[in-house]
């Protein structure tokens, strides 16, 4: 075995560096006492008195027997650290001795290889796998020069990718050190090497001879390959580059009534005889060119003739030269039989299916003809209904613009003082314009459904912020009607569209105080396997079974004594916008019913997984309101109607008003109001393209302070809402509840 001795040797120990401190220390104390004893001469010569000299030895005595003590004792110490070093080389002496003798003992080659990757030191089993360069290999080598060595002197089998790549995959394999390769060497051993790096960052590795197993598992491959073939039922062959057969199955020495090992060794002129050979000749030098090849045989034989399909394949050599080819002859009678058969059916099918051709061009043509008409039908009818629900869409502004100063006027109305019958005009007018309002806000958002205007915005928010509103917002109606309304909290985080869940959830709730007479209205909401289930149950009158469909219809109200009449019947549209907002976000709509009971609406939303901040407690229908009188209000309207009416019904509320139809006579207006509003109330559309925000955002640029506003609108699109909120506005959309702008300017002010 060769071992290069431990670099760790060169380097002082913990002991010698001891020992040596203690040497310096040692030297230094004698040149103190040196100078000691050259101070006491010069003082004995230049003095000479007797008492200054027997005073000077007594202290340099004292000194130097508390030095000599020190320098004994480190002696002794000395003395202890030399012997101890000395057991402690022995005992490591001893190791390596024992660690050689055991590498030694191994079976399996042993390397040791240092952080540098080089030789520390291996056994002679190590050495004996590589005969030819094993008088080079010694200590210090690098593994890298082993690796040259071991392919220049032809020691390894390299791949067909040349010496030079070897030496790079096996370096490379070397320095992952992280699992086992096998390599084949020139001699035919095969050995096995598995490497791990150690902790001080050098690599181990064993070398084992697995070339009993490799041999082993070659004659089970072979036995196994003979097996399989055997079985197989075409006839399977391999021929080398002189044309000679290597290996036939069972089925090919059946063919020709030999046994197989009486045609192993055989060329195939011998065994196909000269007149079958020539035929074969020109796809066996396909073959031996490294081209596959394939062609049919005929065979005559006692049950008549017979097809076979025969294919050969080349075998490369690692060096791309062909070392001969594989043979297989598959039997295709019964194959080439069957597409006889096959063809002649075709025949007969192409007749028949002539015939019925022409009978069918007629009835296909006519069913073309009737398919145009139904394609123009429909068309029709979609362009139809599109144009409807267009025309909605766009005259929605229109429509509303009128219907809001109308309410804004009755409203103003409202608050002044009139005898009883005028009162109840208007009150009749107030009920009559609101129930306009909710069937054309209805008729729009059908429309919008169905024309698919509406896209849903999907996003994950607290369930508890709908469940707040919807307690805020119908929390006065249920008083009014004598109802117990309950919302039990939430803090599930949903994933959808807010604005259409809180329209389903809008006319769930109003249906539910709608119909119910006496009782309460419940809101709750429970976790289910794919998501949670919002429920809006009430005390009300039921509905029968065979009615529990029809509800979702459109203008579809259920008849009865115990039904409400006038407006509270409702139009009979909530429902239908609920399936259809339903349908859009995938949310299923669930209703169960019991005459007599009470019914129970639900919707079903998927989870969320965001966290939002909860909802401020205060709402609208809780906040204390803020004294309106004095207030500044500026409002800017394209619509005169709509000026009139705002400014009727903020006076009466005791507000100082100034409309103005732009932004320029908005800013013209504010003298006459005193000073800077209050708060500012504008449309968003305004004359020319202009809209209100920008109005606002003038206004507060000019003042150079923010001041409170609102936007209002009959347009409900998610861009404009998008715009309001980001530029910090408030929003309301027309028609405007004369009970929801009193609060919204309250809390302005506030």
């Amino acid at each position: 075995m060769s071992a290069l001795p431990d670099p760790a040797n060169d380097l002082p120990t913990p002991e010698q560096e001891r020992i040596a401190l203690l040497e310096r220390e040692n030297w230094k104390l004698k040149r103190i006492n040196k100078a000691l004893m050259d101070r006491v001469e010069r003082s004995m010569d230049y003095h000479g008195s007797a008492f200054s000299l027997f005073q000077t030895a007594i202290v340099l005595e004292s000194r130097v027997r508390e030095r000599t003590q020190q320098v004994e004792e480190t002696l002794r110490e000395l003395e202890a650290s030399n012997g101890e070093l000395a057991r402690a080389k022995e005992a490591a002496e001893t190791a390596q001795t024992r660690l050689a003798e055991a590498i030694e003992s191994v079976n399996e080659g042993f390397a040791l290889f240092d952080a540098d990757d080089r030789l520390v030191l291996c056994n002679q089993t190590y050495l004996s796998l590589w005969p030819a360069i094993a008088d080079q290999i010694r200590p210090g080598i690098s593994f890298g020069e082993i690796a040259q060595m071991a392919v220049s002197r032809g020691s390894v089998v390299p791949d067909t990718a040349g010496p030079d790549r070897w030496v790079r995959e096996r370096v490379a394999q070397h320095a992952g050190a992280d699992g086992t390769h096998v390599h084949a060497l020139a001699d035919g051993r095969w050995i096995q090497i598995n490497e791990r790096r150690t902790r001080d960052g050098g690599i181990v590795g064993i070398y084992t001879d697995i070339t009993d197993v490799k041999e082993r598992d070659a004659r089970d491959g072979q036995e196994r390959i003979r097996l399989i073939t055997d079985a197989m039922p075409a006839l399977i062959a391999y021929v080398d580059a002189e044309e000679t057969y290597r290996f036939v199955n069972r089925r090919y020495g059946e063919m020709f009534r030999r046994p197989r090992h009486e045609i192993v060794g055989s060329t195939m002129r011998e065994l196909l005889g000269e007149e079958e050979y020539r035929r074969r000749r020109p796809h066996i030098g396909t073959v031996m060119a490294g081209q596959e090849t394939q062609f049919d045989l005929e065979f005559d034989t006692r049950s008549g003739k017979r097809y076979s399909q025969a294919t050969y394949v080349p075998h490369f050599a690692p060096d791309g030269a062909v070392l001969g080819f594989f043979s297989l002859i598959q039997d295709v009678t019964e194959r080439r039989r069957a597409a006889e058969d096959l063809r002649e059916a075709n025949e007969g099918l192409e007749r028949r299916v002539a015939e019925r051709t022409a009978a069918l061009k007629q009835e296909i043509t006519e069913r073309q003809q009737i398919e145009e008409k139904l394609r123009e039908a429909k068309t029709a009818a979609e362009q139809a209904n599109l144009s409807k629900t267009k025309f909605l869409a766009a005259a929605s502004h229109d429509l509303l613009q009128p219907l809001n100063a109308a309410r804004l006027f009755v409203s103003a109305l409202t608050e002044g003082e009139h005898e009883a019958g005028t009162r109840m005009l208007v009150e009749k007018t107030d009920a009559a314009l609101l129930s306009v309002e909710d069937l054309l806000e209805a008729l729009l958002d059908i429309s919008k459904l169905d024309a698919g205007v509406v896209q849903p915005q999907l996003d994950d928010f607290p369930l508890a912020m709908l469940l707040t509103s919807m307690q805020a917002e119908y929390a006065p109606v249920a008083k009014e009607r004598g109802l117990d309304l309950r919302v039990l909290p939430c803090k599930a985080i949903v994933h959808t569209d807010m604005r259409l869940l809180r329209r389903i959830l809008q006319n769930f709730v109003s249906n539910a105080l709608r119909y119910t007479r006496t009782g309460r209205v419940l809101v709750g909401c429970r976790r289910v396997a794919d998501g949670v289930r919002i429920e809006v149950l009430d005390t009300g009158p039921g509905i029968p079974a065979d009615k529990l469909d029809e509800v979702f219809e459109e203008f579809r109200r259920l008849e009865g004594t115990d039904r409400p009449a006038g407006r509270d019947r409702g139009m009979g549209l909530g429902l239908a916008i609920v399936q259809r907002a339903g349908r859009m976000l995938n949310t299923p709509i669930g209703l169960r019913s019991r005459v007599g009971k009470g019914s129970a609406f639900t919707v079903t939303v998927p989870l969320g997984s965001k966290k939002r901040p909860a909802p401020p407690s205060a709402t609208r229908s809780t906040a204390p309101a803020s004294p309106l009188t004095g207030a500044r209000i500026l409002v800017i309207d394209n619509e005169q109607a709509i000026l009139d009416g705002m400014g009727a019904l903020l006076r009466g509320w005791g507000c100082q008003v100034q409309v103005a139809p732009c932004a320029d006579s908005a800013m013209d207006a504010l003298p006459a109001l005193g000073g800077w509003p209050d708060v500012i109330i504008a449309d968003y559309h305004l004359e020319n393209g202009a809209i209100g925000v920008d109005a606002i955002a003038r206004i507060i640029q000019a003042r150079g302070h923010d001041i409170p506003a609102m936007v209002i609108t009959a347009n409900r699109t998610a861009e404009i809402h998008e715009r309001v909120q980001h530029d910090g506005y408030a929003l309301l959309t027309k028609p405007v509840k004369p009970a929801q702008l009193r609060a919204l300017v309250t809390q302005l002010i506030g």
